[in-house]
């Protein structure tokens, strides 16, 4: 089981953004000491909820800072960006990594950033899947042409060209199966339990399954037949000295971030903006997710692994909303719960 850590480079109260960009890339350098997989970054723009307006960059700073831990975007932003510049960005660190670099991609919402950079409501609304298709063409091949609604363009070299395969962030059945058809993995996020991940896990393979039958393989970067795809399951990760301390911590600190953080989500259009009782939001996270002392993450951990089937689990680890806190967090889990992890995976491969 691969054990990472996501960060959000969440601004509570009283914190500077440039101070919680440079949080972020040593709690990435924390997480690489503690004996962490893979750090995987959010990107937002215009609010305060996560103040890394390009996961990319800063995917490339912490790369620079480590030497094992691998690094991934969750996610680039793809209804914002050209698939083909961002498939640049991404070979780029593939090879200047070695490696260590995944790229993962997401709808967005609809949200003023398509005002912003000009993009609009058609391309999250109807352009995604032209969007990923141009960006696995160009994570697949050595040439890449496009001839569509959104995108249409002479064939032209990639320079330098790699063999990457994306992670799509999926939130809806449609993603879901813009996913399985393609047969890229799937990053499920924290706002769902275990079972809506089992489900999501269930239809993705009903899809694939449909889609392999017709003879369909995807395009570019995307899986064949006899691949396996090893999908990334996002959850909350705190651990305290006991599990009623670390829940209560949690409940108190996450609202001071995530009342106005989740305000900051601004349609670009006159819809409304969906709400979330914030309180309720927490105690859900804090109830579902590996929060408590080592015994109860390593459980959780387990029961995630066991209902959905993922082994690829990324632990939200800013929830106290203090930056010594996080590098504890980080540290703690290191220490107390991957080892029994590892442990265990041991021992069933044995």
């Amino acid at each position: 089981m691969r054990i990472g850590i996501f960060l959000i480079a969440a601004q509570f109260p009283g914190m500077r953004p440039g101070q919680v960009l440079r949080d972020t890339v040593e709690a990435v350098v924390a997480a690489e000491e503690a004996g962490f997989d893979d750090a995987w970054i959010a990107e937002h723009h215009f609010m305060s909820y996560g103040v890394c307006p390009s996961a990319i960059t800063m995917a490339a700073m912490a790369l620079g800072r480590t030497s094992r831990i691998h690094l991934g975007t969750a996610v680039s932003v793809l209804s914002t960006q050209h698939p083909v510049a961002l498939a640049e960005q991404a070979a780029m660190l593939h090879h200047l990594s070695g490696g260590r670099f995944a790229l993962g991609v997401g709808r967005g919402g609809p949200w003023v950033d398509l005002e912003v950079f000009g993009t609009g409501l058609p391309r999250f609304e109807r352009g995604f899947a032209e969007s990923l298709d141009v960006l696995c063409a160009a994570l697949g091949r050595d040439r890449v042409s496009a001839e569509g609604e959104f995108f249409a363009f002479r064939e032209v070299a990639m320079v330098p060209s790699a063999r990457m395969t994306p992670v799509v962030a999926c939130t809806s059945q449609e993603t879901t199966r813009l996913a399985a058809e393609r047969g890229l993995p799937m990053l499920l996020g924290m706002h769902i339990d275990d079972e809506e991940k089992a489900a999501a896990v269930a239809s993705y393979e009903a899809t694939r399954r449909s889609t392999l039958s017709g003879g369909g393989l995807g395009e570019g970067g995307g899986l064949g037949a006899g691949d396996g795809v090893a999908h990334v399951a996002a959850a909350v990760g705190f651990v305290g000295d006991s599990t009623a301390r670390a829940v209560r911590e949690l409940r108190e600190a996450m609202p001071r971030w995530l009342q106005p953080g989740l305000a900051g989500y601004v349609p670009v259009d006159g819809r409304a903006r969906p709400t979330r009782e914030v309180g309720k939001y927490v105690e859900f996270l804090t109830e579902v997710h590996p929060v408590g002392d080592a015994d109860h993450c390593v459980a959780a951990i387990e029961r995630t692994r066991a209902a959905t089937g993922i082994e690829h689990l990324v632990l939200m680890v800013e929830g106290a909303g203090d930056t010594a806190r996080t590098l504890e967090n980080i540290r703690r889990l290191g220490a107390e719960v991957l080892p029994r992890l590892s442990s265990r995976r041991a021992r069933d491969s044995g």
